[in-house]
This record gives structure tokens, sequence and C-alpha cells, in this order.
């Protein structure tokens, strides 16, 4: 295995992965930037490590016949990597399923207390130098759902559950989990809105998934419940969600966006009921250091002719679970 080509796709601007130095003696590996070479390298490579999906290049570089044996992807969402020579190529794609789950579980928890303590009124009234009191919620006994019950959902009920809170979740099927007070069907999510406090998306985008949240499903919400988006942009209907927040919705954190960056002059950067952040949720102090250590430890199964770690199911385009 020490003639293995490693080939790791970084952004133009992207420092190398850290951590694969552990592979010295094991792989030859190759850290691109931008798309320079980029055809030569995937000629040469038969294990890819993606970083910066700018599939248009990848796609157009791809060799025939194709030498590479496996694809790793150093993020949780795999669906803009689902290109037809990845999707349809018959080796085996993994994720980075579990690096970004207790960091995002963080920000729910976070989102969930700031609007339960209000805190965007807090600092508005700050910025005003007004001193107002006011009575704010316990989080206990309230409702969370979370709109997809997989690795980073289970994190988020976990997290939420120790603090008193009923959490229910939606995945495919209706299963028992530990994590959670229910897990229901995702087509049980209609009946299962109007009583949720807080709605929080850790979903993958799928086809099932996209423009899932439009004014059908925000109606259906409860009046003053808050809504968190950690799972994908394209999930959610932006102006449906405006126009929700419009009407009965007390507010949403929002983490991802149907475009990003989010343009300047949009109307969500200015509302006094939204905190926005920049596709950040998991990216705690680190994170990139435990990417290439998980892609190591992946590296020396797959060596080793052991099962891969955080398999993706290419025809449906998110980890297997």
């Amino acid at each position: 295995m020490s003639n293995t080509r490693v080939t790791v796709l970084l952004a133009p601007d992207e420092a190398p992965l850290p951590g694969l130095e552990a592979l010295e003696g094991l792989a030859r590996v190759r850290q691109l930037q931008g798309d320079e070479g980029l055809a030569e390298a995937l000629a040469d490579t038969d294990v890819l490590v993606v970083t910066d999906f700018r599939v248009e290049a990848l796609e157009a570089a791809w060799p025939e016949p194709c030498p590479i044996q496996w694809v790793h992807a150093t993020s949780a969402g795999v669906d803009a990597l689902m290109i037809p020579p990845i999707r349809d190529g018959g080796f085996p794609v993994t994720n980075a399923a579990g690096v970004f789950d207790r960091g995002i579980a963080e920000y729910v928890l976070g989102a969930i207390l700031l609007f339960a303590k209000d805190t965007l009124t807090n600092l508005a009234l700050q910025r005003e130098h007004r001193w107002q009191h006011r009575e704010t919620a316990l989080i206990r006994d309230q409702r969370a759902l979370v709109v997809g019950a997989g690795s980073i959902g289970r994190s988020v009920a976990t997290l939420l559950g120790a603090l008193g809170m009923e959490v229910v979740g939606t995945a495919r099927r209706a299963r028992e989990d530990a994590a959670f007070d229910r897990v229901h069907a995702q087509q049980d999510l209609p009946d299962l809105l109007g009583d949720a406090d807080y709605v929080i998306v850790t979903a993958p985008l799928t086809p099932d998934t996209e423009g899932l949240f439009d004014d059908h499903h925000f109606g259906l919400m409860k009046p003053g419940a808050a809504f968190i988006n950690v799972g994908r942009g394209a999930i959610v209907r932006t102006e449906a969600l405006l126009r929700a927040l419009d009407g009965p919705l007390a507010g949403a954190a929002l983490d991802v966006f149907e475009q990003e960056p989010l343009p300047a002059d949009h109307p969500l950067w200015d509302r006094p009921d939204v905190m926005l952040s920049a596709h950040m949720a998991g990216d705690f102090i680190g994170w990139r250091q435990a990417l290439g250590e998980q892609f190591v430890d992946n590296f020396n199964r797959w060596r080793l002719g052991e099962p891969l770690a955080n398999p993706v199911d290419t025809a449906r385009g998110y980890g297997r679970r």
C-alpha cells in the first residue's frame, strides 16, 4: 500500500489538510489547490479526498478509464458531490459523519437559548441604552422537533433531552431511538409541526427534502415557534420563510441558505428576529485536524481490507444509517 496515490482536492486558498503526515510510508499524498493539473492528478489517483466541492471542474476532469478506488468527502453532507462518475462509479464513497455532530448540537442549543431568553431583544435594547425588564421562557418541558434523525440529529436530541426538553424526530421510517422521545416517519411531519416550540432541520438535501419547508409547512407550525436550520439551505424556501416570519413565527436561526454567501442586500440580514451565521455551525477550533485524523483512521481500515467507516448511499446521496 506504500504506493497508494492519495489526492486531496482543496479550494484555491485553502491550507493543506492537517494530520496526513501520519500516512508517510503508507501512501503518496498530493494536496492540490485549485483546478490546475486536476485532470492529470485524477488520472494518477487511487483515493480522492474532497474538501472543496468544485463539482463542475471535477466532472470535466474525471478520467476515463478511472483508477480511483475510493472517494472520501470531508463533510457530512455529500449531495453536491453526487456527480454521475461518483454516484455511478461503483467504488465506495465515505463522508465525515461524526466530526461535526457535537459542534452543531451546541450551536442548536445556543440558538434555542437565544430565543428562550430573548437575547436578540437584549442586544437591541443594549444598543439603544434602554433598561427594559421582561420575563423569559424556560426550555424545560418544551418540545423540539428534529427533522432528520441521523447522526447530527441524534446528537442534538441527546443534548436537548439532557436539559429536560421533549425531543421528537423524523426519519425515513419510524423507529425506536434512545436519543429521542419518539422518532416518526417523515410522512408524519405535517401532523407534528403544530406541537413543536422549536423546529430544527438537520436533514440532508435529497429530492424528498428539497423545498420541504414552503408556505404549506411553515403554515402548519405553532404560533410563536422558532425555526432553526443547520441542514441544507435548499431544504427551505427563503421567500416562504420571510412570509412566515412576518406572520406566526417567533424567529429563525439560520446557518445555511439557498444562496451562499447570502447576498449583502438580502432582507434576512436586517430582521430583528433572525440570527445568521456563515455555514459554520459545526466548525469548532481544531475541526480540520479532526477531519485529517478521521481520514487516516479510515485509510488504515481500507489498506487492511476492513469495512470503511461512514459509507454513503450514493443512490440516496447521504450516509447510511
